[in-house]
């Protein structure tokens, strides 16, 4: 095999994983995410949750465009939402004001990444059709993170009814234009 042929076939392998390894980086923005939040950094934590946002963006276009699509990269990038707009968010909110509220606000916590975990799992097991069905998760977990941002003007029960809504619109039937 000659030199060209090896660096030919790296070359092919580094390409078919670029959209995998921007995947990977949405996954440890939210992970990091996550440790901010323990760490009570809690606009650090935020900041990553849009980053993460931003990379999630980047996957698919790096995907399409280089016609690199994979079953792998569909589960990778689920499991990365699942990290960077399910955990990431529920964490940030439930330290900043849900604690408050004892169980419930644990059980909601809970169940806003269940309902995040049941939307992506049902969008990885149908057809692509055009169309969402229920909203996607990492506009859920964008929005839930924003709402950190009006905790100082809104009531806290209002934070925990936001979370409420978005967990029931991840899992319900209503369909969404694909942007």
């Amino acid at each position: 095999m000659l030199l060209s042929d090896v660096v030919d076939q790296t070359v092919r392998k580094l390409k078919s994983q670029t959209a995998n390894l921007v995947t990977l980086t949405n996954l440890s923005l939210g992970g990091f995410s996550i440790i901010a939040t323990i760490h009570h950094q809690l606009n650090l934590s935020l900041m990553l949750i849009f980053i993460a946002a931003l990379t999630d963006r980047l996957d698919g276009m790096t995907a399409r465009r280089l016609n690199i699509e994979s079953e792998l990269g569909k589960q990778l990038d689920s499991m990365s939402d699942i990290i960077s707009f399910g955990a990431a968010p529920a964490l940030l909110i439930y330290t900043a004001v849900l604690n408050e509220f004892s169980f419930p606000g644990m059980f909601f916590t809970i169940f806003y990444i269940g309902c995040g975990a049941f939307r992506l799992a049902r969008f990885n097991i149908t057809e692509n059709t055009g169309y969402f069905t229920g909203l996607p998760i990492t506009a859920a977990g964008c929005l839930l993170t924003l709402s950190y941002l009006a905790i100082p003007v809104i009531p806290d029960v209002l934070v925990l009814f936001i979370t409420i809504i978005l967990s029931l619109l991840m899992i319900s039937s209503f369909t969404l234009k694909k942007v």
